[in-house]
Order: structure tokens, then C-alpha cells, then sequence
């Protein structure tokens, strides 16, 4: 059976601006049937109604909680079940918490890695465990150029993004003799609800760019996505700077 069929997907945190986008993407380029996964049933719900929109046959959702790491096996196993089998599965769970270094509500930012990281990294291990049982598929993981840039600008979120992006690497070496696949996407800032009001620096993008990116690194079967494309050598350039000059430059 070809690995690269994408026609039946899985959305986990399957409301947000970038996951309805890239849902939308794939939607175009030949889905049939989707789950979407989240907590806010109505937000699931509008974005059911876009996806049909785009194209896709039938639409289920799931509820699901990122932070409920006791509930992740049966809710994707109902999931799974819905599909019958998950050609493509996303992960964009995320939140961005309070900006800046040390943060002055620490237990919100231990929230904030306990979504990004704890209750992100439950739900992949446990889709990559149910993608394994059948033998194929791809895990599309929604990372951020933050996991290679830390800043002090924004410190928890970078790190819960790191924790993520190193757990969704391993996986995927883990995993590759299986027949599964770990795909990353490192957006950079992306205009979205979430980032509203926020300063936009260089190469700031829109979902729809993600979503494109997404869809084009499917087809190539890429490990790993920038968003937009210049971005990887754009981070691969200032990693090579001494941290003493990184930390000076604009946030």
C-alpha cells in the first residue's frame, strides 16, 4: 500500500487558524474523509463546516484536551476507529502564553508547558503508537522556529516548542523502519488570533503560507518544513552567531 495517500486525516487541536488551514490545503488537494480533535466543540464545529467547504466528504470530531494526558489513548483510538486509517495525522496543540523571560505568573507558564510540551508529546507518542500498530502513515507535527531560536523575548514558549521538536526528531528515526513518518513544520511569527496585537518581525507569514508549505512537504516526503522557505537559512545564519551578539538583536 503507497504511504503517500493523504485522503483520510486526522486533525488534533483541529480548530486553529493554521490547523483549519492546512486541513483546508489538504482538503483541495484530495481529502475524503477528516477527523478533527479539540476541546471547544463549537470551534470544532465551524471548523468542520470550512473543511466541507474545501471539499472534504465527512467530517467527524473528537473531543479531546490537551492537558487530559489520561484521556489522549481513548480519545485517538475513537479517532482512528472513525477513519479506519489515518493516511496523514496534525498536531498543532499549542498556546502561546505570557511574552518575555522570566514570566511573572509562573504557574500559567508551567501551564504552558504542560500543553506544548507534556500534553503535545502525549498526543504524538500516542498517535505515532497507533500509526505503527497499522503500518504507515504520516505525523505532521506543528513545531516553530522558536524550538531553534530561543529568545529571552519569549523563553517558555521557545522551550516547550524545543521539547516538542526534539521529541517529534527522535520519533522519527524511531520510527522510519516502520513505515511511519514524523514530518516537522517550523513556522516563524504567523499572523493569527493568538499573535494579534504582537509586533511582526522579518519574515512574518500567514497561515495560508503554512498550510502551502505543509502540503508541498507531504508530496516531497520532507523531514522537516520551514514557513516561508527562507527561514531555514535564515535561523541556520544566526545560530552560527556568538550568543553574545544573538541575545543583542531584536526580538
Amino acid at each position: 500500500m503507497s504511504t503517500d495517500r493523504s485522503d483520510r486525516v486526522l486533525v488534533i487541536g483541529g480548530s486553529s487558524e493554521i490547523a483549519t488551514a492546512i486541513s483546508s490545503e489538504l482538503a483541495r488537494k484530495g481529502i475524503t474523509d477528516a477527523v478533527l480533535a479539540g476541546r471547544d466543540a463549537n470551534a470544532l464545529e465551524a471548523a468542520a463546516v470550512e473543511l466541507r467547504a474545501a471539499g472534504a466528504a465527512r467530517v467527524e470530531t473528537v473531543p479531546l484536551d490537551a492537558l487530559d494526558t489520561a484521556g489522549h489513548r481513548a480519545a485517538l483510538e475513537r479517532a482512528f476507529e472513525l477513519l479506519g486509517e489515518v493516511d496523514v495525522a496534525v498536531l498543532a496543540v499549542g498556546v502561546l502564553g505570557e511574552r518575555g523571560g522570566l514570566p511573572d505568573d509562573i504557574p500559567a507558564a508551567v501551564d504552558v508547558l504542560r500543553v506544548n510540551t507534556v500534553g503535545a508529546g502525549s498526543l504524538l507518542m500516542e498517535t505515532a503508537r497507533l500509526m505503527r500498530a497499522q503500518g504507515r502513515g504520516t505525523i505532521v507535527v506543528l513545531s516553530s522556529v522558536a524550538a531553534e531560536l530561543p529568545r529571552a523575548s519569549n523563553a517558555v514558549y521557545c522551550a516547550s516548542k524545543a521539547g516538542l521538536d526534539a521529541l517529534a526528531r527522535g520519533l522519527d528515526d524511531d520510527l522510519r523502519s516502520t513505515g511511519v513518518r514524523v514530518m516537522l513544520v517550523r513556522p516563524g511569527f504567523v499572523r493569527t488570533r493568538m499573535t494579534a496585537g504582537l509586533p511582526e518581525p522579518p519574515l512574518t507569514t500567514s497561515a495560508g503560507v503554512v498550510a502551502r508549505q505543509t502540503s508541498r512537504g507531504l508530496r516531497r516526503r520532507a523531514h522537516t518544513v520551514w514557513a516561508p522557505s527562507g527561514l531555514r537559512w535564515v535561523t541556520a545564519a544566526l545560530r552560527m552567531l556568538p550568543r553574545s551578539i544573538f541575545r543583542r538583536l531584536p526580538a
